[in-house]
C-alpha cells in the first residue's frame, strides 16, 4: 500500500503546482515526436507547401499555416527559397543555397508552438543524406534554443514549445557536400504553426484537487484497513 499512497502524493504535489500558476521565466522545449508535440500546443495550422513548384521564391515570402501567417526568409547569400520535390506530389521549401538558413518569422498570431520535418536537399530538389540539420527557436524573452538533427530524414519532425511566445524558427545544413558535390540544403516540409493549449479553468482545478483527495483518503483507508 505505500506504493499506492506514494503515487497519490506526488499527484497531489503535481496539482498543488498547477495550480500556483505559470513559472515567472519562459521555457523552450523540444519534441521529436509529432504526436507529443500536438499534445502539449493547441490549435495547430500547417503549411504543407504543395503548392509550390521547382523554382525560386524571392524572400520575403509570405506564407499561411492553416488560420497561421508567417513571413519565411533566407540568407545570407541569397534572399531566394526554393520549392523542392522528390516525386512532384508531395513539395517542400529549400534555401537556394548551401550556406543559408531559412527563418521563419513575423507570425501573424502570437505563436507557443513552431516545428515540422527537418532534413536536406540537394541541388535539384531531392532529398539527400544530410550528416546534420541544425534547427532553432527563439521567444519573446530572447532565449533561443538550437537543436542538432543527426541524419534527418523526411520523416524526421522536430518541434518547439514556449510557455512564451516563439518569434522565429530557423533551419541550417551542415554545410557538407552532397551527391556530386553539390551541397546540402537545408529543407522544411509541414511547417507546423501552433497556439498554447488551453488553460483549465479555475473550476477544473478545483475538481482535480477534489479528486485527489477522495483518492488520498481512500488509500490511507486501505493502508489503516
Amino acid at each position: 500500500m505505500r506504493k499506492t499512497y506514494r503515487s497519490v502524493t506526488l499527484a497531489a504535489a503535481t496539482a498543488a503546482l498547477l495550480i500556483t500558476g505559470p513559472a515567472a521565466h519562459a521555457a523552450l522545449t523540444t519534441y521529436t515526436s509529432q504526436s507529443a508535440y500536438l499534445a502539449a500546443v493547441g490549435d495547430t495550422g500547417v503549411d504543407t507547401y504543395d503548392d509550390l513548384d521547382i523554382e525560386a521564391y524571392a524572400t520575403p515570402f509570405h506564407r499561411e499555416a492553416g488560420d497561421y501567417t508567417y513571413v519565411a526568409t533566407t540568407g545570407p547569400t541569397s534572399t531566394n527559397a526554393y520549392g523542392a520535390s522528390d516525386n512532384d506530389i508531395d513539395w517542400y521549401l529549400s534555401t537556394a543555397q548551401r550556406e543559408d538558413t531559412l527563418t521563419f518569422s513575423s507570425f501573424g498570431t502570437p505563436i507557443a508552438g513552431a516545428g515540422g520535418f527537418f532534413f536536406g536537399g540537394d541541388i535539384a530538389g531531392f532529398t539527400v543524406d544530410a550528416p546534420y540539420i541544425i534547427v532553432a527557436a527563439t521567444d519573446s524573452t530572447g532565449a533561443t534554443l538550437t537543436y542538432t538533427v543527426e541524419h534527418p530524414t523526411p520523416t524526421s519532425f522536430l518541434g518547439f514549445v514556449s510557455d512564451g511566445v516563439i518569434v522565429s524558427l530557423s533551419v541550417t545544413s551542415g554545410g557538407q557536400d552532397g551527391l556530386d558535390g553539390g551541397g546540402i540544403y537545408g529543407t522544411v516540409n509541414d511547417l507546423h504553426l501552433s497556439v498554447a493549449a488551453p488553460v483549465p479553468e479555475p473550476a477544473t482545478y478545483g475538481m482535480l484537487a477534489l479528486g485527489l483527495g477522495v483518492m488520498g483518503v481512500m488509500a490511507r483507508r486501505r493502508r489503516n484497513g
